[in-house]
């Protein structure tokens, strides 16, 4: 009985070359640039070439395979040029982009990151963590300008330092955005971030000045000159952020009622001032308390007499604070916080200007105020959830002085007065 010859093997799509196996499978056409897409691989034996054939054009039947060869880098490319950011956040996402993403996986295809999945982008923010340069032990010298000059002691050999927790996950959320956009597309047919692991951010532990250096630093604020102390009083009483200070006109205070509308914040790029939305992009209404309408009326005067010596008025769209006559042009924030910085120096207090932030908060919390209430005036979004995580251990004692409050205005039980009178 003759034997039957085996089949022959499908190897469509294979072609030898040398001593491996090529494997090339059609993919459609690419959405982007109109020609069609072909999906390849390798492999060292005829049936490993077989079976990555066959798990190709699965992807491809599956709708798992990415639809387009185009690279990370022109991915990002398209994706910030029409996402709606302010102008501050999308100078932030390409410094980003042109430092810490492109040189790593600028050139690599999608097709081949959705092959890989989530891995390469945690090692890319693995290798951020340790070094920001991703320099691999290589040693070079890290000069202070990419144009043509002269070295002096600027230009060191390079050390390692990592870059912050906060802008990697800033990257992660940039590349997160952009392949998002991908399988809107229809570029992608799976985001490969969904997967990927964010770096964690380490529990806030914010350093508020103590009630004495509080005082000792409004008080110094005071004896450099009027316009300063008030602007270091509002900060401590409203917890509001430097920008926002910045921002505020006399139209945003009614003196008469005593409250203060935050609507905008202040913020220099590029040598230039901008006035844009708060971090929430959020109004909110903070209540003053008589003396903080009382500094105010008087610093009011104080900028009218200065405009009445120049000969004009002050308008109700002139800046409360202000290095101008006129009031007309604001202060500029890195100055403020400078001066900030040089006036705790020299009272010998290791602070900075965002923790007069956090003065407000804790003094709030720690005098049972609730927690929407604090949320409200800080101008946090979530409900208080995020003031809940930045402050949870002034929440904590809020929570243990409420506690005595209540068990202080219940009769104790007869043994415990027994126990008291003896």
């Amino acid at each position: 009985m003759t034997r039957k010859k085996p089949a022959p093997k499908d190897l469509t799509g294979i072609r030898q070359r040398g001593s491996t196996y090529q494997i090339r499978v059609s993919g459609g056409y690419d959405p982007v640039t109109g020609r069609q897409l072909f999906h390849s691989g390798s492999a060292d034996t005829e049936d490993a070439a077989i079976v990555l054939r066959d798990r190709l054009r699965q992807q491809v039947q599956d709708a798992t395979a990415a639809r387009t060869n185009v690279t990370l880098g022109y991915l990002l490319d398209e994706w910030l040029s029409g996402h709606q950011v302010e102008e501050t956040t999308r100078a932030t996402y390409l410094l980003l982009i042109d430092s810490f993403i492109r040189p790593a996986l600028g050139d690599t295809p999608l097709s081949r990151l959705c092959r890989l999945g989530p891995r390469p982008f945690e090692q890319l923010y693995a290798e951020l963590r340790t070094c920001r340069r991703r320099c691999h032990g290589r040693t070079f010298v890290e000069h202070r300008t990419t144009r043509a000059h002269a070295c002096d002691e600027r230009c060191a050999p390079h050390a390692c330092k990592p870059l912050a927790l906060s802008s990697v996950r800033q990257c992660h959320a940039v590349l997160s955005g952009a392949l998002s956009a991908a399988k809107r597309w229809g570029w992608i047919t799976v985001n490969p971030l969904d997967t990927a692991q964010r770096p964690r951010m380490p529990a806030p532990q914010p350093t508020p000045p103590s009630s004495e250096e509080a005082a000792k630093i409004v008080n110094a604020a005071w004896e450099q000159d009027e316009d300063w102390g008030t602007f270091v009083w509002l900060a401590l009483v409203t917890g509001a952020r430097r920008g926002e200070l910045l921002a505020l006109v006399w139209d945003d205070v009614d003196l008469a009622a005593g409250v203060l509308t935050i609507r905008r914040s202040l913020v220099r790029h590029d040598s230039k001032t901008i006035v844009k939305d708060t971090k929430t992009h959020q109004m909110r209404r903070i209540s003053l308390d008589e003396a903080t309408v009382e500094i105010l009326c008087a610093h009011k005067k104080h900028c009218a007499g200065r405009c009445t010596g120049i000969g004009t008025v002050l308008r109700d769209d002139a800046f409360i604070f202000s290095y101008s006559p006129d009031n007309r042009h604001p202060c500029s924030p890195s100055a403020i916080t400078h001066r900030y910085a040089r006036m705790t120096a020299k009272l010998g207090v290791r602070t900075h200007l965002h923790a007069l932030r956090h003065y407000s908060a804790t003094e709030l919390l720690a005098a049972g105020v609730d927690l929407r209430t604090v949320a409200g005036r800080l101008g946090h979004g979530g409900g208080g959830s995020t003031t809940l995580k930045v402050y949870a251990a002034w929440v904590a004692g809020a929570d243990k002085k409420a506690a005595h409050l209540i068990a202080s205005r219940l009769p104790r039980p007869p043994q415990m007065h027994d126990e008291h009178s003896r």
